[in-house]
């Protein structure tokens, strides 16, 4: 308890935030490390704040636990234990004041509000060095590859010292100093040996690991969140982020989590309860930090933007997503066309020239970039970014085939009681129709793929119309088949079929998909969707990656941006930097100096509260586009212009073009997120000059009517 003690008066005296509670009360209970709804684990960091004059006395459930507590800057604190699942009262005397406090506790392994846990379920706590899952159960429901039955994957908490090499390494810290220890500079100037301790154990059954430079932390904490894309069922393993090197090297803890890696799942409803834990488990043994920064690159910068409107200031104090998307869920949307289109192009001369392709999909194509499914030049962003995303996200048969330690289990069969697919993921959440399989948001009705395109004069009304009767949708989840080649390697290369084409819809005119409109409904209401609702400092930084084709296509940053715009007009906590990486792909690394910018930002706020998040920002935050190496190109408040209004187009603009979405180009907005569109008659589309110069002829209007037979999107 004193080392716990020590830490906290440490973090008080940096400047911990003040808890919750009313200034002029008598007498005030406040939970420091989480909602006290949602104490996890049977013990919370509690603050008891009192005039002066005699301590008051503090019950846990009727039992006097006053001796627990030490007097720190802002009153009596101290880690309360014990707690029994369920509910629990905490209860402050200081005569002739009373305070009570409920707590809800609940178990180290979850869940809190994520709904029921998820079988089969694969543990990783041995190779990721915990030892073998605490055996609990023997209903073959949790699994490990060598055998052994875990139902929630449990294993004891490990605590370690490491030091890093001069090689760059981590190594286990000896007794004696080694010859190859490195050493470091930390934020206040000082230089020390690179020695860290290291905590890992089992939170919410994934893997998690706090560590921190040894007797060097500056008080403030780092969540380093990963990308990928995965189905659950596994716990995963931690990342290299676990152990930043910079943000050690400068006296920041790192937090991390396997469940916090979307390479693992992404269930952020999940995700985000793991991230409180992981926070609530670090205050509780070290105090309250300072602050808490978020950084991570795609799905860990989606992740960002997810808890940040969730959980306010809860999980971090601020952001730095990198390669970001303002979420995952609507991503689905436009990536689910990529194939249809692509299998569309390939089979059709006029495509031949991949330049000609963005008239379609909106991204990035090139006649230059090598194909990694043909060997030969001429690739889009679909092929080099996506492809495999669709079967990967709606093929119930396909993931646990192309598993390697799915294979390996026993008893073998267990994989196959799976539907591999994002939605039944998130079954909890989406929800599962009549024949028990998880429903899904995807549709394309109404959709005119390359509307932009035709308007444009890029596509002849025959081309526009021949694309749009021809792409198809894809097949319910119930009537898929198994992948072919490139997917399962047994298939190759005979069974060619990138694209998919076996679980797609395809005729002439090919029938479309309907959403399941439950499906849509509980998503929208979830917290999956980013709605912009975000009130922290944001630096979102990404390199320019457009020439390589790269999935991280820039305008996402501004996709976020507008949907903050549209929330509540405001959008001023938000900066955005792009970085070259032409040519040759990135070569400097701008997290640092974003670290160097929230630092002064969050000291801005804590000088002057009142003034919120937006009035506290240093002077380099602000909008901003750098060179290769770093270097400024331009910064200020309208370096940007004319992505999102009318204005003519900015510095950066002009240095940076954007790329869009396949629906964006049927007429779809900027910031995306449009499960199902509302339909228009044909008639009343063409009466208002939805389709520019072009006046179909009546056999023109008969066959938009056949391919739409509801209506076109009315956006």
């Amino acid at each position: 308890m004193k080392a716990v003690v020590v830490l906290i008066v440490l973090a008080s005296l940096i400047g911990s935030p003040a808890p919750a509670y009313a200034s002029r009360a008598d007498l005030a209970l406040d939970v420091l490390s989480s909602r006290p709804d949602q104490v996890t684990g049977g013990d919370a960091l509690v603050m008891v704040r009192h005039r002066k004059g005699a301590d008051p006395k503090i019950l846990r459930n009727g039992q006097d636990i006053t001796n627990d507590f030490e007097r720190t800057e802002d009153g009596l604190t101290g880690l309360v234990t014990g707690l029994a699942e369920g509910d629990n009262t905490l209860t402050a005397v200081a005569w002739p004041h009373r305070q009570t406090l409920k707590l809800r506790n609940h178990p180290i392994g979850g869940p809190v509000f994520s709904g029921p846990h998820q079988y089969p379920f694969l543990c990783k706590t041995e190779r990721s060095g915990l030892g073998p899952p605490a055996v609990d159960n023997q209903d073959g429901q949790g699994m490990r590859v060598t055998g052994g039955w875990s139902r929630d994957c449990f294993a004891p908490t490990v605590k370690d010292r490491l030091y890093r090499s001069t090689d760059g390494t981590y190594k286990p810290m000896p007794a004696e100093r080694p010859a190859d220890m490195a050493t470091t500079t930390l934020l206040d100037g000082r230089t020390v040996d690179f020695v860290i301790q290291r905590e890992r154990g089992v939170i919410n059954r994934f893997l998690y690991s706090i560590a921190m430079i040894e007797n060097g932390w500056n008080g403030r904490a780092i969540y380093r969140f990963d990308g990928g894309v995965a189905i659950g069922h596994d716990q995963g393993t931690l990342g290299g982020a676990a152990l930043d090197p910079y943000g050690l090297g400068k006296g920041y803890a790192i937090l991390h989590s396997s469940g916090t890696r979307t390479s693992t799942h992404y269930n952020l409803i999940l995700g985000g309860e793991t991230a409180l834990m992981v926070k609530e488990r670090f205050i509780e043994q070290y105090g309250v930090p300072l602050y808490t920064v978020g950084v991570g690159g795609s799905g860990g910068a989606i992740q960002q933007y997810i808890y940040g409107q969730n959980y306010g200031d809860r999980v971090i104090d601020a952001a730095i997503p990198q390669y970001s998307y303002p979420d995952m869920v609507t991503q689905t949307i436009h990536v689910g066309d990529c194939e249809l289109l692509e299998r569309y192009m390939d089979h059709n001369p006029r495509w031949a020239r991949w330049d000609d392709r963005t008239a379609l999909i909106g991204m990035n194509a090139s006649d230059t970039v090598a194909n990694p499914y043909t060997g030969k030049p001429g690739s889009d962003e679909c092929v080099n970014g996506w492809r495999g995303l669709t079967p990967l996200t709606m093929n119930p048969l396909w993931t646990s085939n192309n598993d390697p330690e799915w294979q390996r289990m026993d008893p073998p069969g267990v994989k196959d009681t799976v539907q591999w697919t994002h939605w039944d993921d998130l079954r909890n959440i989406y929800g599962t129709d009549q024949n028990g399989y998880a429903r899904s948001t995807w549709d394309n009705v109404g959709v005119q793929y390359g509307l932009k395109a035709l308007t444009g004069g890029v596509l002849t009304p025959a081309e526009f119309l021949d694309v749009n009767a021809k792409a198809g949708s894809w097949k319910e989840s119930a009537d898929m088949v198994q992948e072919g080649c490139p997917f399962v390697q047994s298939a190759c290369p005979a069974d060619f079929d990138p694209w998919s084409a076996r679980n797609a819809d395809l005729g002439d005119p090919a029938p479309r998909r309907a959403g399941d409109p439950i499906a849509i409904r509980n998503v929208q209401r979830s917290g999956l969707v980013f709605r912009g609702d975000i009130d922290i400092p944001v630096i979102d930084w990404r390199h320019y990656l457009e020439d390589q084709l790269d999935m991280h296509n820039s305008h996402q940053s501004f996709a976020s941006r507008q949907r903050m715009l549209d929330y509540d007009g405001q959008a001023g906590n938000q900066v955005i930097w792009f970085t070259d990486a032409r040519p040759g792909g990135p070569r400097f690394d701008q997290t640092p100096e974003a670290l160097q910018v929230i630092d002064a930002w969050m000291a801005n706020i804590r000088k002057y509260p009142t003034r919120g998040v937006t009035a506290n920002k240093p002077p380099q935050a602000v909008d901003r586009c750098f060179t290769t190496d770093g270097t400024q190109i331009a910064a200020g408040p309208h370096v940007w212009d004319g992505i999102l209004d009318r204005r003519a187009p900015g510095t950066c603009t002009q240095r940076f073009p954007l790329y869009s979405t396949t629906r964006i180009v049927a007429g779809g907005p900027l910031e995306g997120g449009v499960y199902k569109c509302p339909l228009q008659p044909v008639d009343r589309a063409i009466a208002k000059g939805l389709y520019g110069a072009w006046k179909p002829t009546q056999e023109e209007r008969a066959r938009l009517k056949q391919i739409y037979p509801t209506g076109v999107c009315d956006y």
